[in-house]
């Protein structure tokens, strides 16, 4: 079996490196920190390299131990974590590709498995969820600290428990989690209802240009660098921006372009038919059912338009 392999290759393994996606997420780094916390029980050297994460994380165990790159390489082991193609890692494709042993543990549907192991499971609503079987299998004690982390990465992935994707061992880990001691009125407060001031001034712009299209079923907006440069935006204070658009009663799909250097970032999230994943595959992408991304180098009009057109094909 694929685990047995991943948990015989950690125990062989002296000098690791973690891994995740770029613009991480709490999932991505609530997930990364557990793992290396949990490592460090094992007494491995362990990197976990995150070049930015936003101050919202700030609070997490281990939070300081996080690299902005390695002087260590090449790795004995490299995992990745909550990362579905390779393209994703941080920049930091060459510490994956240049370890003797690569693996990677994921929960997402579209993945081109990366790894020489790879241990994905689409069903989980978070990789946090996934890789508590990972570190059960290894048998490290999920501690206070490492159970915090982890929940941070179930609670941002599941928008607080409240997506489809939630499963009864969702609610059977957090119940464990709560005998621990970890605090999920606090975390839920942190990552979930504190917003940055940069973050609310972004909203607010995002908000004042929603456009409805197709009946109501459609919701467009979109932020620039402008606007980030404005507000004086950190790395994910865009998040929650497509979320609000898809709340709003009747819309099917939201869709959210964020601008970047070349071109712009797209983010989709639907409510009850439409697959935005399968869309995002058209634009160097993927995700989930009901929530993914991707990328457009096309000047705005044309950019809106493409994933417009796109969008509507799916409506019933």
């Amino acid at each position: 079996m694929t685990l047995d392999k991943i948990v015989e290759e950690i125990g062989k393994a002296e000098n690791i490196v973690i891994l995740t996606h770029d613009i991480p997420d709490g999932d991505a780094i609530g997930s990364s920190l557990a793992l290396y916390l949990g490592l460090t029980q094992l007494n491995k050297n362990v990197d976990l390299i995150i070049p930015e994460f936003p101050d919202t994380f700030n609070f997490l165990p281990g939070i300081d131990e996080i690299k902005k790159e390695s002087e260590n390489e090449p790795y004995d082991l490299a995992i990745a974590l909550d990362c579905g193609d390779i393209k994703r890692l941080n920049g930091f494709v060459k510490y994956f590709e240049d370890a003797d042993v690569k693996i990677q543990i994921d929960h997402h549907k579209v993945n081109t498995m990366f790894g020489d192991y790879n241990f994905v499971d689409p069903t989980a609503p978070s990789c946090s969820q996934v890789l508590i079987v990972v570190l059960e299998s290894l048998g490290i004690e999920i501690t206070k600290e490492i159970g915090t982390c982890l929940l941070t990465g179930i609670i941002t992935d599941t928008g607080g428990f409240k997506y489809q994707g939630v499963t009864p061992e969702t609610f059977e880990f957090t119940a464990g989690l709560l005998t621990r001691g970890v605090n999920v009125s606090s975390i839920y407060k942190k990552v979930m209802q504190t917003v940055s001031k940069a973050r609310f001034e972004l909203t607010k712009r995002a908000m004042n240009r929603l456009e409805f299209l197709e009946d109501g079923k459609i919701s467009f907006t979109y932020i620039t660098e402008q606007d980030k440069n404005e507000t004086n935006a950190g790395i994910n204070d865009h998040d929650g921006i497509v979320e609000m658009a898809r709340d709003i009663e009747g819309v099917e799909v939201s869709i959210f372009l964020r601008e970047q250097e070349e071109g712009y970032k797209i983010s989709l999230r639907s409510n009850e038919y439409i697959n935005v994943a399968d869309i995002c595959l058209m634009f160097s992408g993927g995700g989930h059912l009901r929530a993914a991304g991707g990328e457009i180098s096309l000047p705005f009009d044309q950019a809106k338009e493409k994933i417009l057109s796109e969008c509507k094909r799916h409506l019933k």
